[in-house]
């Protein structure tokens, strides 16, 4: 169990699952006004923290740098949003809504709270019958909770010192804005063959018969003669023609590479803060009600 001296420590700090998980870090811490101890741990979950969910800190441990919660981490994140009012308390419907949804027993959470810390039993809670984070302050005679490490009484308390140097602090979150890398595609090179149809013209050369007739002159006229008068005979000549021989062969052409290229551009992000307001308000009485024993109507 987180001790009341080991809030310090817990606050903005991470927030781990039984299996070693992070859930989120430590935002607020919710007293039970009656018992004084811790009871609530608020949680900032999801991406930049832009969700919070509560989880109960009864059973939680501080190891070494951050708080460990008997709890998974997705019971956490999936658990049921509560209002919590402009003083900083839940009522007493969210709160039996958180612990139905962790399983925790309504009515042992009454008895814890109707205990004082030496165990004997307290004056016990107002009308509602609610142990001391159920309601509002000033509720049902219960103080409520409040965030921060805090209780209903010790805002009593501050409040009753404000009066003394007559200022209060007002504060409010801030939204701040981080980016983070993921994956978003991925871009493969493929080679693949195909065959296309291609033409080239080339000449070819053949071999064609034609006759030649010659006249006998003196100069043939020997050549002409050597042979018999009259006879039969043959004179065969072999004709050449070319064709077309195609042959292929792998030569390189050019080598291809992916390289990556970063872009940067603007995105608009938006988000929900919380502000304190102050304001101030005054009250005017007659002058009978400021006499000595004058009834005043005002507020008391």
């Amino acid at each position: 169990m987180i001790t009341r001296e080991e809030i310090a420590n817990v606050l903005d700090q991470p927030v781990y699952d039984g299996d070693g998980n992070k859930i989120g870090d430590a935002k607020h811490v919710f007293f039970d006004d009656m018992t004084g101890r811790p009871e609530w741990v608020s949680v900032k979950t999801g991406m930049f923290g832009s969700a919070e969910s509560f989880v109960p800190i009864r059973d939680a441990a501080l190891v070494q740098d951050h708080l460990e919660v008997p709890y998974g981490k997705d019971q956490v994140k999936g658990a049921p949003s509560v209002d919590v009012d402009a003083g900083g308390h839940l009522s007493e419907t969210e709160e039996h809504r958180l612990y139905d949804y962790y399983g925790i027993n309504w009515d042992s959470v009454l008895s814890e709270a109707e205990r004082t810390d030496d165990g004997r039993f307290a004056a016990g809670p107002g009308p509602a019958g609610t142990a001391g984070t159920a309601g509002a302050a000033g509720a049902a005679g219960v103080a409520g909770t409040t965030p921060g490490g805090t209780t209903g009484r010790e805002d009593a308390a501050r409040r009753e010192a404000m009066r003394g140097d007559e200022a209060m602090t007002r504060s409010e979150e801030q939204m701040r804005v981080g980016v983070e890398r993921h994956e978003s595609g991925r871009a493969r090179l493929r080679k693949y063959v195909v065959t296309e149809e291609v033409q080239q013209t080339v000449p070819v050369t053949h071999e064609e018969v034609r006759v030649v007739r010659e006249p006998i002159t003196d100069a043939n006229r020997d050549e002409a003669m050597a042979g018999p008068e009259i006879s039969e005979a043959e004179h065969e000549v072999t004709l050449h023609a070319e064709r077309p021989v195609v042959e292929t062969e792998t030569v390189p052409v050019e080598r291809v590479r992916m390289t990556t290229e970063e872009l940067t551009e603007n995105e608009t992000v938006r988000g929900q803060v919380r502000k304190e307001r102050i304001e101030a308000e005054t009250e005017t009485f007659t002058e009978d009600e400021t006499r000595p024993g004058g009834k005043r109507r005002g507020r008391e």
